[in-house]
C-alpha cells in the first residue's frame, strides 16, 4: 500500500470515529434529557398543585379566599393530565368539590376530596418511579455505547499511533544510515525494504545508486593506488625537498631530500600536524612561517641552509592546492605544498658577478681619474694652444669619460647593495632641502634638453628620517631619467608634500611613457625597456629602489604608454 494512500485511510478513519463518537454522545444526551424534562413537566406538577390544594383545603374553613386558590391549582391540575387514569381521578376530584362546594358543613365530602388528591399524588410518584427507572436504563445504555465506541477509536488511534509513525519513521532511518554509509565511501551499504511502497521505489533507486558507486570504486581504486605510488616515487625522486601539507596543515608527504637537510624520520612526521613537528625543529619551523603570519602568495624567499657539508641557499616557494568540488562554484583549498629549490649554484655565481664588477668598477675608477686630470691638463693653454677640433675631441672624451665615471659608480653601488654592504647614515633631515640640491645639480642637464623643471614643494613639511645623500642620488637619477625620456622644449614636475603622516616626492615627466607589460620589471637589474634609443645601464632605478626600501621607504611608478609617468617615493613623517 502506498504511503499516501495508508496516511489518508488512518486519518480518514481516525476522523470518521471522532464524528462517530461525538454524534452518538449527543443523541445520549438528548436521550436523557427528554426523559428528565418528562419527569419534571408532567408529574412533578402534578404533585406541586396537588399538594397545595391540599394546604388550601386545611385553611378553607378559617379563610374565605382559599376556596379560591383551591380551584385554582385544581384548574391547572386539569390542564396537566398525562397519566393513565389520572383524567378519571381527576374528574372525581372535581365532582368531589362539586357536592363540598354544595355542603360546606358534610364532612364526608371532604374526606373524598383528601382521597382523590392522595390518589392523584400516589399515581405520579408511581409514574416517576417508573421514568427513573427508565431514564436510568436509558442512561447506562449511553455509557455503553459511548464506552464500546470510545474503546473503539481507542484501539484503532493506538494502533495507528504504534504502526503508523514507525512505519514510515523507520525507513527514514534506514535510508539517512545507509546514506552516512555512502558518505563515508562503504559502498557496499544496502537498503532493503520489502513493501511496494514509496520507500520501495527508493530503495531501489537507492541500491541501484550504490552499486554503481561501488562498481566505479571498485574498477578505479587499484589505478588511483598506482598512481598515488608513483607519484610519491616521482616526488621522492625530485633532487628538490618537498613537504605535502594537508588543508588543516598535517604532514602528508616529505621526500628524502626534505628529510636529509631537515634531520627527520619520516616515520616520525607522516600524519602529525606541522605546527607540532616545527616545535622541535629549526627548519621546519622556518619553512612554516607562512602558518603564522598568513603569507601564502609569499613565494621565492631565499634560506640559507646547512646542506651538502656547506652552506647552501634555496629558495623557498609555497604552491597553494584548490579544487572545485563537484556541484560548487567556489575554489576549495585542500592542501599546499613547500617546495625548496637549491640555487647554491646559482648564488655562487651571482656572488662571483658581484665581486668581479667591484672589482672591475674600482680599478676602472683610478685610470678614468687620470684620464680626466689629462684631458683638463690638455685644456690649459700654458700647455700649448689647441684648435677647434682639437678642442671638440677633448670634450667628446670628457663626456665619455663622465659616462664611464658615472657606470662605474652605478657598478659600485649595485655591487655594494647585492653584497648587503651598503652603509645608510640614517637621521632627521628636511626633504625640502634634499630635493632641491638634487633640482640644482640636474639643472644643466635640464637646460642642455631644453626641460624646464618645475618644483613644488609645500610649506612646512615635516622632517624625514632617511640617509640625505642616497636619498638625494635617488631623486637625481629620477630626474635625470624624466629628462632623458621627455620631448624638448617640454618640462619636468618635482613635487613634495605630506598626504596623512607620509611624505611623498614625485617627479612627473611628459615623455612617452611606459607600457603596462614592463611597469612590473623597471625596478629589475639591467632592464631596459625594449626599444628605447637612450643611453643606460638599466641599474639606476634597480639601485633606488634597494637604497629607498632600506631606509624604510617605498617607490613606486604610475605610467601609460603615450601619456608620460610618475616615479614616487614615500617616506614616514617623524610627526
Amino acid at each position: 500500500m502506498k504511503i499516501k494512500t495508508k496516511l489518508t485511510l488512518g486519518v480518514g478513519l481516525l476522523f470518521f470515529l471522532i464524528v462517530l463518537l461525538v454524534a452518538l454522545g449527543v443523541r445520549q444526551v438528548h436521550v436523557i434529557s427528554n426523559d428528565t424534562k418528562n419527569i419534571l413537566v408532567a408529574n412533578y406538577n402534578s404533585l406541586d398543585y396537588s399538594r397545595n390544594m391540599l394546604k388550601e383545603l386545611d385553611k378553607i374553613e378559617t379563610e374565605n379566599q382559599s376556596f379560591q386558590k383551591f380551584n385554582g391549582f385544581l384548574k391547572l391540575q386539569l390542564q396537566n393530565i398525562t397519566e393513565i387514569g389520572e383524567k378519571e381521578l381527576t374528574q372525581s376530584l372535581v365532582d368531589d368539590v362539586a357536592n363540598y362546594q354544595n355542603q360546606p358543613d358534610n364532612k364526608t365530602a371532604a374526606i373524598h376530596i383528601r382521597k382523590d388528591l392522595n390518589d392523584i399524588m400516589k399515581l405520579n410518584m408511581d409514574a416517576i418511579q417508573r421514568k427513573s427507572v427508565v431514564a436510568s436504563k436509558t442512561a447506562q445504555g449511553a455509557i455503553l455505547w459511548i464506552s464500546i465506541t470510545g474503546a473503539t477509536c481507542f484501539i484503532i488511534a493506538f494502533t495507528l499511533l504504534v504502526n503508523l509513525p514507525s512505519s514510515i519513521a523507520d525507513p527514514i532511518k534506514d535510508l539517512t544510515e545507509s546514506i552516512r554509509q555512502i558518505a563515508a565511501k562503504n559502498y557496499h551499504q544496502r537498503v532493503h525494504f520489502e513493501n511496494h511502497n514509496e520507500f520501495g521505489d527508493l530503495a531501489k533507486s537507492f541500491n541501484t545508486m550504490a552499486e554503481k558507486l561501488q562498481e566505479y570504486n571498485d574498477s578505479n581504486l587499484a589505478k588511483l593506488m598506482t598512481e598515488k605510488k608513483r607519484i610519491e616515487t616521482l616526488i621522492n625522486n625530485m633532487h628538490d625537498p618537498v613537504i605535502g601539507l594537508d588543508d588543516k596543515n598535517n604532514i602528508l608527504l616529505i621526500n628524502e631530500e626534505a628529510l636529509k637537510i631537515s634531520g627527520l624520520n619520516a616515520g616520525e612526521v607522516i600524519g602529525k600536524p606541522a605546527q607540532e613537528v616545527a616545535l622541535s625543529n629549526d627548519l621546519l619551523r622556518s619553512l612554516l612561517q607562512h602558518l603564522v603570519n598568513d603569507e601564502f602568495n609569499k613565494n621565492h624567499e631565499t634560506l640559507k641552509i646547512y646542506a651538502d657539508k656547506k652552506e647552501s641557499y634555496f629558495e623557498k616557494q609555497l604552491v597553494p592546492i584548490g579544487v572545485i568540488p563537484t556541484g560548487e562554484k567556489e575554489k576549495k583549498q585542500i592542501g599546499s605544498f613547500i617546495i625548496l629549490r637549491n640555487v647554491t649554484a646559482y648564488k655562487e655565481l651571482d656572488d662571483a658577478k658581484t665581486n668581479f664588477i667591484a672589482t672591475v668598477s674600482h680599478e676602472f675608477k683610478t685610470p678614468i681619474a687620470s684620464m680626466k686630470m689629462s684631458l683638463q691638463l690638455l685644456e690649459n693653454e700654458g700647455i700649448g694652444k689647441l684648435n677647434s677640433e682639437q678642442k671638440g675631441l677633448i670634450h667628446s672624451i670628457y663626456d665619455d669619460a663622465d659616462r664611464l665615471l658615472k657606470t662605474t659608480g652605478e657598478l659600485l653601488n649595485i655591487t655594494q647593495v647585492e653584497s648587503g654592504k651598503t652603509r645608510m647614515h640614517i637621521e632627521l633631515c628636511e626633504i625640502g632641502e634634499i630635493v632641491k640640491h638634487s633640482v640644482e645639480s640636474t639643472k644643466n642637464l635640464a637646460e642642455q634638453n631644453n626641460i624646464a623643471l618645475q618644483v613644488h614643494i609645500e610649506e612646512n613639511l615635516p622632517q624625514i628620517n632617511a640617509d640625505s645623500e642616497k636619498t638625494a642620488w635617488v631623486i637625481s637619477n629620477l630626474i635625470s631619467n624624466a629628462i632623458r625620456y621627455s620631448y624638448e622644449n617640454s618640462s619636468v614636475a618635482i613635487k613634495a608634500k605630506k598626504v596623512d603622516r607620509t611624505v611623498k616626492v614625485s617627479v612627473i615627466d611628459n615623455g612617452l611613457g611606459i607600457s603596462s607589460q614592463y611597469k612590473d620589471r623597471i625596478f629589475d637589474k639591467y632592464f631596459r625597456v625594449p626599444g628605447t634609443e637612450k643611453e643606460g645601464t638599466g641599474l639606476g632605478l634597480a639601485i633606488s629602489k634597494e637604497f629607498i626600501e632600506a631606509q624604510g621607504g617605498t617607490i613606486s611608478v604610475e605610467s601609460e604608454l603615450g601619456s608620460g609617468s610618475t616615479f614616487t617615493i614615500s617616506f614616514k613623517s617623524s610627526t
